[in-house]
């Protein structure tokens, strides 16, 4: 998937466990897993928004477009 979820980098740069991030926002620790390891199809806007205000990040800090690299023939 070309969308990077960089919630464990910021989880460092805040000194925070996941428990403590998902007490925060109200969400399990399994789903805070499972969006640090980009298995995550879907993100709610609310989640995020509670993501982004306990940690004082923005969006772009948690989420990355990289595009995918075509092999070349």
């Amino acid at each position: 998937m070309s969308i990077v979820v960089n919630l464990d980098v910021m989880l460092a740069r805040r000194k925070l466990s996941s428990k403590e991030l998902a007490e925060a926002v109200g969400i399990t620790v399994q789903n805070i897993s499972i969006l640090k390891t980009g298995k995550a199809k879907a993100i709610r806007f609310g989640t995020l928004d509670a993501i982004c205000r306990f940690l004082e990040c923005q969006p772009g800090d948690i989420l990355e477009y990289r595009p995918e690299v075509e092999p070349l023939n």
